[in-house]
């Protein structure tokens, strides 16, 4: 009898993309560390209380060339997995939009926190590409307001202080409790509502796997553990999976 293939979820954090050129936020040369103030720029309060918050928060933007970053061996390990014929979503914790642009198709690619890739006004909610804004931003514009209605610009992102999309947590959900095999890759696990997914996983008898360069809150909860860079660890153990070793049933934590 042939062994059952697994369904794979593989949640993404900011690590993966560093290789990227993309800072992450909570490691020992992550943004926060070196300038906690950027904090409150994705943080909704400040944001649209503070007109100087925005100012910067849009200079940052400008500067950080999100948009022009292309996806790594790591963004382009998991679409060799899907194109194995691997049952496989991603639950990305990253706005970048690099999964998509490195060729796995955006149904397959859950976005827990929104994308970067555009922006929406909080007023008529009309949307429009992160592009043009920086744009008008690069033009002499310093806090460039919806050309709709006047309002306020943010990034079609989930800052600090809102909730996720409750549809969107929702397939995220789902994917944990029906994977095989939950795959965590870059991510601190320790942003909620997003960190519960891997608990979620293991409750429905998923295994754990953790990709991380520093040590998060279910390293013990995994069969495996993996701290190599990125870059190089995920296409190898994306050549195991399709190998078929994660097939079959999951080994016992009792």
């Amino acid at each position: 009898m042939n062994a059952k293939r697994p369904l794979v979820a593989v949640m993404t954090g900011a690590g993966i993309s560093t290789d990227s050129g993309i800072p992450d936020y909570r490691g020992p040369q992550g943004l926060w560390q070196r300038d906690p103030s950027a904090q409150e720029l994705v943080t909704i309060g400040p944001y649209l209380a503070d007109p100087d918050v925005r100012r910067r928060a849009w200079l940052l933007r400008r500067d950080a060339g999100a948009l022009a970053a292309e996806p790594n061996a790591g963004h382009r390990a998991l679409v060799d997995l899907e194109r194995a014929g691997i049952a496989v979503r991603v639950l990305t914790q990253n706005v970048d939009g690099l999964h998509q642009r490195a060729g796995l198709p955006a149904r397959k690619v859950i976005e827990l926190h929104g994308t970067a890739q555009e922006v929406q006004c909080v007023r008529c909610r009309a949307r429009t590409p992160m592009g043009e804004a920086l744009a008008r931003v690069a033009a002499g514009e310093d806090d460039p307001a919806c050309l709709a209605c006047g309002g306020l610009l943010k990034p079609r992102t989930v800052m600090f202080g809102e909730l996720l999309d409750p549809v969107v947590l929702q397939q995220a959900d789902a994917v944990a409790q029906a994977c095989d095999l939950f795959v965590a890759v870059g991510s601190s696990l320790q942003v909620h509502p997003a960190a519960a997914l891997p608990q979620i996983a293991l409750e429905h008898g998923a295994r754990l796997i953790v990709v991380n360069a520093e040590p998060t809150p279910y390293d013990d909860a995994a069969e495996e553990v993996v701290r190599e860079p990125i870059s190089t660890a995920l296409p190898a153990l994306v050549k195991r999976i399709v190998a078929g070793a994660y097939d079959g049933t999951p080994t016992s934590r009792e």
